[in-house]
């Protein structure tokens, strides 16, 4: 997709009156939105949004690799810097998920959980046709923090959400044709091609809704703020997993979830008999 064919003015509109409005960029190609986020963010910005055609070094959690194919996906990062504690700021990642997942509904008309799933808290996952959960989104946040004082928390300076989500892929290389999936591939009739306006229009609504709601909850637990949780993720509780370390350590484990902490944190109850807290590291299906 050129940048003379996004259609900057029909997400303008549809996205007037929240935080985002006026604030959006596209560009054909760049080596990552979040890059572009982060460096307006360290020039003063506290506001914005960057959509690009294409990205040639995506990268997910971990420092893996995201595949970001010409005019395949929605390449968005938003920046964001609500007045909140970095404890609240942790509702970040799984607000997120749920806004992509409601606009992912809402434009292509797969149901949550059944058919769209967070792995909580930031994989979207789609079931195809033939039964199989596969990747379809993902999200990855940078913050940064201003430090405590004596008479105030560490609070959120600002924060970059990257969102992928595949769109228009038929095909993906080998190694990753067997995990992953795109919204076009699973409909029951794949012949038309997405757009990525409707969809990123969608999320930049539903995440301002979501900022909204932790600014005016910052004095409760963060998973008081969205009840019923499990009705968008399937992933919450009495799911079998494994948790692998993160980036090649050692370690790992499997077990059951076990619900949420206060702060939205997943729990898993180990088969060796300890509650863990999943604060990093990748979760898959045992």
């Amino acid at each position: 997709m050129s940048s003379d064919s996004f259609d900057l003015r029909a997400v303008e509109q549809a996205i007037a009156g929240t935080e985002f409005a006026g604030q959006l960029h596209h560009v054909a190609s760049t080596a990552s939105t979040n890059d572009l986020a982060l460096q307006a963010a360290q020039s003063g910005a506290r506001h914005g949004v960057w959509i690009a055609g294409e990205q040639t070094a995506g990268r997910g959690r971990g420092n893996h690799a995201w595949h970001s194919s010409p005019g395949d996906g929605l390449y968005m990062s938003v920046l964001t810097a609500p007045f909140i504690s970095m404890q609240s700021a942790l509702s970040l990642s799984f607000t997120t998920a749920i806004a992509v997942q409601s606009a992912i509904s809402s434009i292509a008309g797969f149901r949550r959980p059944n058919e769209i799933d967070i792995r909580w808290p930031n994989d979207l996952l789609l079931t195809g046709k033939d039964g199989t959960a596969r990747k379809c989104g993902g999200i990855l946040i940078d913050a940064a923090s201003n430090p405590a004082t004596s008479t105030q928390p560490a609070m959120l300076r600002h924060a970059v959400i990257g969102i992928g989500v595949n769109l228009n892929h038929l095909v993906f290389p080998p190694e990753l044709d067997p995990i992953v999936t795109s919204l076009r591939r699973e409909l029951p009739n794949p012949s038309q091609p997405f757009r990525c306006e409707p969809l990123a229009a969608a999320i930049l609504v539903a995440l301002d809704e979501g900022i909204l709601r932790i600014t005016t909850n910052t004095q409760q637990p963060t998973t008081n703020n969205l009840p019923g949780l499990s009705l968008y993720s399937s992933w919450i509780s009495g799911k079998r997993v494994r948790v692998d370390a993160r980036d090649g350590d050692p370690g790992g484990y499997t077990g059951v979830t076990a619900g949420l902490d206060p702060h939205g944190f997943l729990r898993v109850l180990g088969d060796d008999g300890q509650l863990h807290t999943v604060l990093s590291g990748g979760l898959r299906e045992a």
